[in-house]
């Protein structure tokens, strides 16, 4: 058995034809579709890039004890485990996350991995001088401690495209490229795991011409392919646009994935390979009148995500599931395809019953970002439960053996107070070093939300029902339990422990 992951990030499930979409243009996530089995209640887990990265190595949630960060050292890893039985795993990839602080120990975990720069104002291209830049720019009009960051990103990104005036000098298309020659180069070889990882369609919406034409519109405002994490504050034709700069880059990605199913077709891979098509979370485009996804409500644009497998043991296709799944059951999928026993610590659930038959899997899913609301769904209801006191948001705690955060080491000033936590069920005897989590000047909102989603799909009407809400805090608290949540998480939220 073989097995190929195409990994995108920032994929929105409400942009993809085989999802109900009618304007975009990804002719090949239909062609997906129709060789593969679609989920229609997949979820994210824990938010954003590296904690869901974190899943999918470990399949375990991650927010409930850390923000982001690197694996941890009692941290069971899928692609670890399947080299150690034999199978060779390969990432190729263009995230530039994990090569920062908080994602340094992810890549390793692979037999080989190749990474191909200039994403998201990588910090690639050495240049003193000043960038080339559009006359007229949106430049993220961020808050204000978010300026300096944001600007040298901007700048570096300026930099990095005047490196990429061709499209296959685009990270997404080296990633691709290099992802093929592994195919190809092993095709006739058993045994392996390959992951295709891109940052696309992650903002910010960088493409050539080619897309853009599929997308004509009038537009004579300022350069916009980068919208900012907050609310959304440009006018309806700029929202318009960066929507359409977004579809673009999808409409890239689609292009891309072509590719590999054409090799597929090619070396006849579908009789004894399986082929995952997954994401790590969604995007606002300006729904809900917000921006990208860190700090609003998850609302279902981002935490309702694409899926698609192809399990050539059964070899069903063209059909739909509607059992609620995860990324963290996506590494206890491969193990299972592999005959690689699932370790203990892993919550994930295998997906191949599910592809065959809709066997059933759960029935809610916790999913959300350290510090931010804990949410449940049933696949009807959405409950998003905030603090129990909203002006403090406390008590609040990181839990970890590797204190780094996204682009730097934790602080001297955040370790001063540290203690040693005892062990949690899934730290293998380890105890963690508990510090107080970082505050931030942008919080998420800290109110209860519940949502319908028979009546309410769109999410536009919060409703009052004192049951449901009775019953979800219940179901939260157990799922929280079984996942061995910290004590002050309950206390955070107002929920029994």
């Amino acid at each position: 058995m073989r097995a190929v992951m195409v990994m995108f990030d920032t994929l929105n499930r409400h942009m993809l034809p085989p999802y109900g979409c009618d304007w975009v243009h990804a002719p090949n996530f239909e062609r997906l579709a129709e060789r593969t089995v679609t989920f229609d209640n997949c979820f994210v887990g824990s938010m954003p890039c590296m904690p869901a990265r974190r899943e999918l190595h470990t399949g375990r949630y991650n927010f409930l004890h850390r923000s982001w960060g690197p694996l941890e050292p009692f941290d069971d890893s899928m692609p670890e485990l399947l080299s150690e039985n034999g199978i060779y795993t390969h990432l190729s990839t263009d995230h530039l996350h994990y090569f920062e602080d908080g994602g340094a120990t992810y890549h390793t975990r692979y037999d080989s991995w190749d990474y191909h720069r200039g994403q998201e104002g990588d910090a690639w291209i050495g240049q003193v001088a000043d960038p080339v830049e559009p006359p007229s720019l949106n430049r993220m009009r961020m808050q204000p401690e978010g300026l300096r960051r944001n600007d040298q990103k901007l700048r570096q990104d300026w930099i990095n495209r005047e490196h990429m005036q061709s499209e296959e000098k685009q990270p997404q298309a080296k990633t691709f490229a290099a992802g093929l020659d592994f195919l190809q180069r092993n095709s006739g070889q058993d045994g392996w795991f390959l992951q295709i990882e891109t940052f696309d369609p992650h903002e910010p919406f960088f493409t050539h011409q080619k897309y853009k034409d599929l997308y004509p519109h009038e537009y004579d405002g300022e350069h916009f392919d980068w919208p900012p994490y907050r609310r959304v504050e440009e006018t309806p034709e700029e929202v318009h646009h960066a929507r359409f700069e977004y579809a673009a880059l999808l409409s890239m990605c689609d292009e891309y994935l072509g590719k590999v199913l054409d090799l597929m077709d090619e070396q006849a891979m579908w009789d004894d390979t399986m082929l995952i098509v997954c994401t790590d979370h969604g995007y606002l485009l300006g729904e809900h009148d917000w921006w990208a996804k860190n700090f609003p409500p998850f609302y279902n644009e981002i935490a309702h995500t694409p899926l698609f497998v192809w399990d050539p043991r059964c070899r069903v296709m063209g059909v739909r599931r509607a059992q609620l799944t995860q990324m963290i059951d996506l590494p206890a999928t491969l193990l299972d395809l592999f005959d690689v026993a699932r370790p203990p610590d892993m919550q994930g659930i295998a997906l191949g019953n599910v592809v065959a038959d809709d066997a059933p899997t759960r029935d809610a899913v916790l999913f959300g970002v350290h510090g931010g609301h804990v949410n449940i769904t049933d696949g009807r209801y959405v409950y998003m439960r905030g603090p129990d006191d909203p002006l403090q948001n406390e008590p609040l705690y990181e839990y970890t053996l590797m204190p780094n955060h996204m682009r730097q080491r934790f602080t001297a000033a955040e370790l001063q107070e540290i203690e040693l936590a005892e062990p949690f069920s899934f730290t293998k005897g380890c105890r963690t070093v508990k510090t107080a989590s970082r505050k931030t000047d942008n919080p998420p909102p800290r109110y209860t939300l519940l949502f319908d989603l028979e009546a309410d799909p769109g999410q536009e009407s919060p409703i009052e029902n004192v049951a449901q809400e009775a019953r979800l805090a219940a179901r939260m608290a157990e799922l929280m339990r079984a996942n061995d949540a910290p004590a002050d998480q309950f206390e955070r939220l107002g929920l029994s422990s």
